[in-house]
């Protein structure tokens, strides 16, 4: 297999660390191959690729589509570091409002597979970041919906006091008030 795959305090969210061969030339890895991730039960078929820049202290988030255009996300970090954030937002769940952080890198290269039913957002640790993330169903306007980064019901530590937000994110809702599905 061409991957560990490391399920984190919250068990459906799982941290992926690929296998890379180095030479004088380089590097290569895989960074994702169908029967693994399945095999390890990651069972999403992924039908878009998004990638975002982000400069530093830039904080993206909390993000999440309301059912039924759900998704499942495969992130990674290509360039720079992140603090990869996901939040359990499922009412019916032992570990709703709960949540837990990666830190991924071009370094480390570890990918962060976020379930449907979780809220996601990263704040760039390093001058700017490069992120790629697969997402398993399209982005859909109707249904996308946020958690306001600093809510004090979850308690987030983002080890920074003013990040920078765009508008939207800047007048996201606190989960108590937010739409679940």
């Amino acid at each position: 297999m061409s991957f560990k795959f490391k399920k984190l305090e919250i068990p459906e969210i799982i941290l992926i660390e690929p296998s890379v061969f180095a030479d004088s030339r380089g590097f290569f890895f895989e960074t994702y191959k169908y029967p693994d991730f399945e095999q390890s039960g990651i069972k999403d078929s992924f039908v878009q690729d998004n990638h975002a820049i982000s400069v530093k202290n830039a904080l993206r988030g909390l993000h999440y589509q309301k059912s039924p255009a759900a998704q499942a996300k495969l992130v990674r970090c290509i360039k720079g570091e992140i603090l990869d954030v996901a939040v359990d937002i499922r009412k019916s769940s032992k570990t709703f409002k709960k949540w837990v952080k990666a830190l991924l890198s071009e370094q480390n290269k570890h990918m962060l597979y976020i379930p449907e039913g979780f809220a996601h957002g990263y704040l760039t640790l390093s001058e700017y970041s490069e992120i790629l993330y697969k997402a398993s169903r399209e982005y859909s306007g109707e249904h996308e919906a946020g958690i306001i980064w600093n809510d004090p019901d979850l308690n987030i530590d983002w080890q920074i006091k003013a990040p920078i937000l765009s508008d939207r994110d800047l007048n996201l809702l606190f989960l108590k008030d937010a739409q679940l599905s």
